[in-house]
């Protein structure tokens, strides 16, 4: 069960050569770079504008009171199973499905389900239908509550998601069941004392798996329109494009991005001799890395956008104008970590469900080629897509003269995270 806390096992003995990833990566971001100043002079993004509505009947099935009650049920049904299990099953992650399908079908496969079909975790969210059926009870609307301040922003969200991760990658037993019933029991006790006291809208603020799902979600070509609530097919460029410049934004991105980036970290040989030798305990080490892993690439982050400040001369919130492009590297990164832990220990978990014993995982699809190829591909196209979208909210953020020169430390930054991820995989 060690792998269902630290993605896909080691990684540094991928048959593939340094020389070639970093050369092939270093030449896509500089042309993809090149290619926008060049060709790409006016910003052609439009947010939750954009899109072409899919077909009426797909829309009122999709809106269907029955599909959302049935979503609902298998949310609940499937939180009450985790549950269960972890209470009478046998605390063994071998023959115990619950830690599996929190850390592999719940975590990792919230990622491929929210590109695919959008903000998913918001139509399943147990806690949401717990907290819509007491207020039912209670003959209380669900969206009835204080008002959330502004600043709150998705920092509840961020810090949730540190805790998350620190349970996956940190906590000595991760998928022991006390330790997920410890998890899940505050988990559950935060979110629905936020939503009693400021109503539905706190899910989309303050709950960690939804706000991750959303945000992998704007990536999805699915999308829907604010101002009319369509469901919409578009470029998934102009839904990452519509991301709420919120506070908090860049912190939760930050942690996707240095926790995978720990992940990878976690494994070497070299980490796991200091943490096990460190007098400051095994835990506390790792929880240092952890923080630390987070602290630089939000201190990369910061750097880059005070110098795109210094450039742009007027532009008030670089941090958050262009946090939204680091959306796809982090997708890029949770690909290239977590791929083969989900098609190897994702079937394992449902057969466990369904009763198997001791089942045997399938194995992966790709030979070790073919993953180290998967892996680098995913980390230089999250890297080229961040290209994209940064380029065109500069473009469109800049006077024409600096628009270029106001990408330069982005691009920098990109450089800096692509040599990063590529080291964790392939150095």
């Amino acid at each position: 069960m060690t792998a269902l806390a630290h993605g896909i096992g080691a990684q540094h003995d991928l048959p593939l050569s340094p020389f070639y990833a970093f050369a092939g990566a270093f030449t896509a971001l500089f042309v993809s770079f090149l290619a926008l100043g060049l060709l790409w002079s006016a910003s052609r993004f439009r947010g939750d504008r954009a899109g072409r509505p899919v077909p009426a009947a797909v829309q009122r099935l999709a809106d269907a009171r029955p599909t959302r009650t049935a979503l609902r049920v298998l949310g609940l049904a499937a939180g009450l199973f985790v549950v269960l299990h972890l209470l009478l099953g046998p605390d063994d992650p071998e023959r115990n499905p619950a830690p599996g399908a929190v850390y592999v079908l719940l975590w990792v496969g919230l990622v491929p389900a929210s590109l695919l079909f959008g903000p998913v975790w918001r139509l399943v969210n147990p806690l949401r239908t717990v907290h819509l059926v007491a207020c039912r009870l209670l003959r209380r609307a669900p969206g009835r509550g204080r008002p959330l301040p502004t600043r709150l922003g998705l920092w509840p969200a961020a810090a949730g998601l540190l805790a998350f991760t620190w349970l996956e990658l940190v906590a000595p037993d991760p998928a022991s069941a006390t330790t997920l019933l410890l998890f899940l029991a505050l988990h559950t006790a935060v979110q629905l004392a936020g939503a009693a006291r400021h109503g539905a809208a706190w899910f989309d603020h303050a709950d960690a798996f939804e706000v991750y799902s959303v945000l992998l979600a704007r990536l999805s070509p699915l999308g829907r329109r604010p101002a009319d609530g369509r469901l919409v097919l578009r470029s998934p460029f102009n839904g990452l494009d519509a991301t709420p410049q919120l506070p908090g934004l860049v912190a939760t991105v930050c942690v996707m991005l240095g926790s995978t980036a720990y992940d990878g970290f976690s494994d070497s040989p070299s980490w796991i001799t200091t943490v096990q030798t460190s007098p400051l305990g095994r835990t506390a080490a790792a929880t240092l890395g952890l923080l630390a892993a987070v602290a630089l690439v939000a201190t990369l982050h910061a750097l880059c956008a005070g110098a795109v400040r210094l450039i742009s001369g007027r532009l008030r919130h670089p941090l958050t104008a262009f946090a939204h492009s680091l959306v796809p590297i982090a997708l890029g990164y949770l690909v290239a970590h977590y791929f083969t832990l989900f098609v190897t220990e994702g079937p394992r978990t449902l057969m466990t469900a369904f009763g198997a014993d001791d089942p045997v995982p399938p194995d992966p699809p790709l030979g070790p080629g073919g993953v180290a190829t998967l892996q680098v591909l995913a980390i230089v196209l999250g890297h080229v897509l961040g290209v994209v979208a940064a380029h065109d909210r500069s473009v469109r953020l800049f006077p024409p003269g600096r628009a270029v020169a106001g990408q330069l430390p982005l691009l920098i930054l990109m450089i800096t995270y692509t040599v990063g991820g590529l080291s964790l995989l392939i150095v």
